[in-house]
């Protein structure tokens, strides 16, 4: 980065946070703007291109706790136009803002400069690595894949090294050649009252290198956009709307630069039967009048599985719930959750013949019985 690039960019202002914001903010932020102005949705936008330029150049320097000290002082120093050169003959002062430069004149060590040229990163140094971006993308997974795990594949499109040219911008057969004006630095430097500016240099826009001959691919820039297609393992217990992380999946660096990471939000379908609750699974289970009346043993559908068998009490309520332990969604540690079993209690729609005949001698035996009576008491006594 350029000392013009402390000096004169706003990075805050470029992703529309705050001085004191966290990094959890910058980067909550990062993501919502790289999402919007991502090339892959905005085809042939070349303002959009150029607005994820500057939020991703943004982004590396605030996301990075020593870049972003760094950036904070170079603001504050030269920001508002502080520590300006007064040299002779300028505004009435002998003094030389060059000799603090000068670490062998005032017996020090490397003097003032060293300070302020490892900040600047200032001309006839190589330009760093640059990190790769971080890439976010969708899956879509059935209820019995997010239960048990799958390997899903997907198809990433990202920017990377063209590999027509292997990244050199020069057409086969040739080879690019080093910048005359920057001598390879990628920058030139500039004076500005008593110190030195770097600006990235205009003949090789910052490469170092001129490319005489360009790739027809890549058009000289190196960089191409490259698909690519990855086999994904998403762990068994995932839940809807997650979202994971898969370290170095994403953008590929420059310069030698890590590449960036893949973030995989998971959206999981319904199920016809099964529903969850954590790392439980959910069943509702039919039960006759009878069978709620009496008890007995039921059978319970599992997820992939052969079905197991309850005790339902005697008496059992409507909405009583049951559970079958272990045969739930699957953990991080590998065991399982369990099975909660709701009792529906049915009624049938239509009685004849015996039923009828029971439930009539049913009725009359319990006549006695007002099930309401507790209801009723409640209220008065309210």
């Amino acid at each position: 980065m350029s000392t013009k690039d402390y000096v004169e960019k706003d990075y805050y202002k470029v992703l529309g946070v705050p001085k004191d914001a966290t990094t959890a903010e910058i980067k909550k932020t990062y993501r919502k703007l790289a999402r919007e102005f991502h090339p892959d949705a905005n085809k042939g936008d070349a303002k959009a291109e150029d607005r994820f330029k500057d939020i991703s150049e943004a982004y590396d320097v605030l996301s990075d706790e020593k870049r972003r000290k760094e950036y904070d002082e170079a603001r504050s120093l030269f920001g508002s136009g502080g520590m300006r050169s007064g040299g002779p003959g300028t505004n009435g002062y002998g003094f030389d803002f060059g000799d603090l430069f000068n670490g062998a004149q005032t017996g020090g060590g490397g003097g003032i400069g060293d300070v302020f040229g490892g900040l600047f990163n200032r001309g006839g140094r190589q330009a760093q690595p640059r990190r790769g971006a971080d890439v976010e993308t969708e899956v879509t997974l059935s209820f019995e894949e997010a239960v048990d795990g799958a390997t899903v594949p997907l198809r990433m499109t990202s920017q990377a090294a063209c590999r027509v040219c292997s990244g050199t911008g020069a057409k086969a057969g040739s080879t690019p050649r080093v910048c005359p004006t920057c001598v390879g630095a990628g920058t030139v430097s500039r004076g500005q009252g008593a110190f030195a500016l770097s600006d990235p240099c205009r003949d090789c826009k910052g490469r170092g290198m001129i490319v005489d001959d360009p790739c027809t691919e890549c058009h000289g820039s190196g960089r191409a956009s490259s698909a690519r297609t990855m086999q994904v393992r998403i762990p068994a217990g995932v839940q809807d709307a997650q979202k994971i992380r898969l370290k170095g999946k994403g953008a590929q660096g420059e310069r030698g630069g890590q590449p960036g990471d893949l973030f995989v939000t998971v959206h999981v379908s319904s199920h016809p039967v099964f529903g969850r609750k954590g790392d439980n699974l959910t069943v509702t289970v039919p039960v006759s009048f009878p069978e709620a009346a009496l008890g007995g043993t039921i059978d319970v559908p599992t997820l992939n599985g052969p079905a197991v068998k309850l005790r339902l009490p005697a008496g059992s309520a409507n909405g009583l719930t049951l559970r079958a332990r272990g045969k739930g969604a699957t953990r991080k540690d590998g065991t399982r959750g369990d099975l909660l079993v709701t009792v529906e209690v049915t009624v049938p729609q239509e009685t004849s013949g015996e039923a009828l005949s029971a439930l009539e001698q049913y009725r009359d035996a319990t006549a006695s019985e007002d099930p309401r009576a507790a209801l009723f008491k409640a209220a008065e006594g309210a």
